[in-house]
């Protein structure tokens, strides 16, 4: 495999459809996200590949009554994470426009267009919220230096620059202040900022409790491992003064507070990936401490916004569904606004911006083949206000056609996933796409954003496979569950048996499979070709091989002993029988293996030993390295190099169309 492909007919393919859903360089909006509303008006981040092919994020506006959308800044740099204030008439914003990476507040007047900075805080701003009297703002500031989740991309932040000679080494002890985050407060009036969370909390989530009181989820030191037994806590802002509100057992995430402080709302579940929570919702009691497990019919809850001290508004997944509720706290009851298989929002969970007490919002709206576009839920009414339509209905002609599929796994559980297939009648050629997590869900997502690999193989007669295992969210806790303690075992059952019943049903042609996922994705890509020999050709991406130094190397290591359940000094344990590396000696299956330098969360020596351990057992294997990405491929044009490097591995390994003898 050569290193530079920029020539090829596939790389000029691949980078033309590309081009064709992100429109480099014309200005037009070609994706969206971080949403927030007010009255007839919603704010949010655009997306935008500048002339000189570079991802650039503006703040856009639109009118949600007549769709007039526009952009308000124009950098340099990036601007995100827009919010309205609770009266409408001013943004607040984070940009890195005074040096690259350090994201501080800015504020944007929504009428005028003026916009100023204010103070900077000691490390950059991840997240923002506006107190209900409009006068303060909280502020999530994590320091340079800090991890990214991996989320987020993984990777370690850049520290505060020094001037100190290139030859100095660098040093570690675990202990560093830069890697801690942080809570701080902007004064809206007197134009200041303040640290208020305490010296010894590690704050990992926060959202307004009272307009003089946080609750945030809270770890005693900054390492990534510590976030899995984080805790909820209500800090006073004046004194800092902090008092734990719930222990959970699991993970937490999505914490907010009802305007006077009274009730906390947060999701509570088991969770592989901090950022990606969804599960259980807890309704604390600030003054007596009651804590109250509601029932959401199903339903997965990722998001939780207080419109009000009575109405709580959520969003979450039940199976492939996207549902959004209201929660009357006075009455107990729950009420289903809407739901829909179809359509769902961008990122990794669902999140909506409430407007109103009633529970209307509006989201950042997408689907496998609706492109992003601002939509608002009324009354429990859909309705799209403004489509980025990208003009590539020819391209995502290349779908067939969206199957949902059921199987029994071989212990009895029914798994559910989804199959995109080609045009034409199967058997296709089935490449297997497991997702990251393990605890994460397949869903629709738009295919022109992340997804680039997958129309080219769909446009080549390939067939899709997205499978949500044992571990998946969406079908609650007891379906969690069962993939702790046991990674790579019975969910490998649900993914083989998932690729016989398409077979059984002639879906799939079992002389042409392939295998391929991210993270724990990219994980199991290496653990199946260990384990099974059906698979032609795989692509393991940013994977784990080797638990051992999984957990001595990665920022994690408190995921693997807690999905694990064990320790590497067992030998024997599950640190070496679940490790891809011991049973390499089994595969035969061809396999490109990328990864990046920057990832903290399954660092680059996962491929590497996975690669070199193939080659030593006489299996091809190629290795391709990202200098500038992290956990995943995320960037331009390192994402038309991948996507024409995967399409180029299953076409050399499991030609589209089928081989006569």
């Amino acid at each position: 495999m050569q290193r530079d492909i920029r020539d090829t007919p596939l790389y000029r393919e691949t980078e033309a459809l590309y081009c064709t859903f992100r429109r480099p360089g014309n200005g037009l909006i070609a994706d969206a996200g971080e949403i927030s509303a007010h009255g007839e008006r919603a704010v949010f981040t655009v997306n935008l590949i500048d002339s000189a092919n570079e991802a650039v994020s503006r703040i856009g506006l639109t009118d949600l009554t007549s769709g007039d959308t526009r952009v308000l800044t124009f950098g340099p740099n990036t601007d995100r994470a827009p919010k309205l204030s609770p009266d409408g008439r001013r943004i607040a914003f984070l940009s890195d426009r005074r040096k690259a990476g350090d994201f501080q507040l800015y504020l944007l007047d929504a009428d005028t267009g003026e916009c100023r900075a204010t103070p900077p805080v000691e490390g950059w701003v991840e997240y923002l919220q506006w107190s209900a009297s409009g006068r303060r703002i909280l502020l999530g500031v994590a320091g340079h230096g800090a991890d990214l989740a991996g989320a987020q991309g993984a990777a370690t932040t850049k520290t505060a620059a020094k001037d100190l000679p290139a030859w100095l080494p660098t040093v570690d002890t675990g202990e560093e202040a830069y890697r801690w985050r942080r809570a701080w407060v902007y004064e809206v009036e007197e134009n200041r900022v303040s640290q208020v969370s305490p010296a010894d909390s590690n704050v990992w989530e926060a959202a307004w409790c009272g307009n003089d009181a946080i609750t945030a989820i809270v770890s005693p030191g900054p390492s990534e491992g510590l976030w899995y037994s984080a805790r909820l806590t209500v800090i006073e802002t004046e004194g800092g003064a902090s008092r734990v509100v719930y222990t959970p057992q699991d993970q937490l995430g999505w914490p907010s507070a009802s305007p006077s402080g009274r009730h906390i709302a947060v999701v509570e579940a088991l969770c592989s990936d901090r950022w990606i929570v969804a599960g259980d919702l807890r309704v604390i009691d600030t003054q007596s401490g009651e804590v109250r497990n509601l029932a959401t019919r199903g339903v997965d809850v990722t998001h939780t916004e207080w419109r009000s001290d009575r109405h709580l508004l959520l969003a979450g997944h039940r199976g492939f569904e996207t549902v959004i509720s209201l929660y009357d706290a006075q009455s107990g009851q729950l009420e289903e606004l809407w739901a829909s298989e179809e359509i769902t929002t961008g990122g990794y969970y669902t999140a909506v911006a409430g407007f109103g007490e009633a529970g209307d919002c509006a989201l950042v709206a997408e689907g496998f083949t609706r492109p992003p576009e601002i939509a608002i839920i009324r009354r429990g009414r859909y309705q799209t206000i403004k489509s980025f339509d990208p003009g590539a209905h020819e391209a995502l002609s290349v779908l067939g056609g969206v199957e949902t599929v059921k199987w029994q796994a071989p212990d009895g559980l029914e798994i559910h996933g989804l199959l995109l297939k080609p045009v034409g009648r199967g058997p296709h050629p089935v490449i297997l796409n497991v997702h990251g997590g393990p605890v994460w869900h397949y869903r629709p997502y738009w295919l022109g954003r992340r997804s680039i690999a997958t129309l080219m193989l769909l446009k080549r007669g390939y067939a899709m496979f997205l499978p949500n295992p044992r571990g998946s969210t969406g079908r609650g806790q007891a379906f969690v569950r069962p993939v702790l303690g046991d990674m790579g075992g019975a969910d490998t059952h649900d993914y083989l048996s998932g690729l016989d019943h398409l077979v059984k049903r002639g879906l799939a042609d079992p002389a042409r499979l392939g295998v391929t996922g991210v993270s724990y994705g990219g994980y199991m890509t290496a653990w199946l070709i260990t384990q099974d020999r059906r698979f032609g050709a795989a692509v393991a991406v940013s994977p784990v091989t080797n638990q051992v130094t999984e957990h001595l190397i990665s920022n994690i290591p408190h995921f693997v002993s807690l999905f694990l359940k064990d320790t590497y000094t067992n030998p024997g344990g599950k640190y070496f029988d679940r490790s891809p590396i011991n049973f390499a000696h089994q595969a035969k299956t061809p396999t490109l293996s990328t990864c990046g330098v920057l990832d903290r969360c399954t660092p680059s020596e996962e491929a590497v030993q996975f690669h070199n351990a193939l080659l030593e057992n006489g299996v091809k294997s190629a290795l391709v390295t990202y200098p500038q990405e992290g956990h995943g491929v995320r960037k331009w044009p390192a994402t038309v190099d991948y996507a024409a490097r995967t399409v180029g591995w299953f076409e050399e390994h499991i030609p589209a169309t089928a081989q006569r003898t």
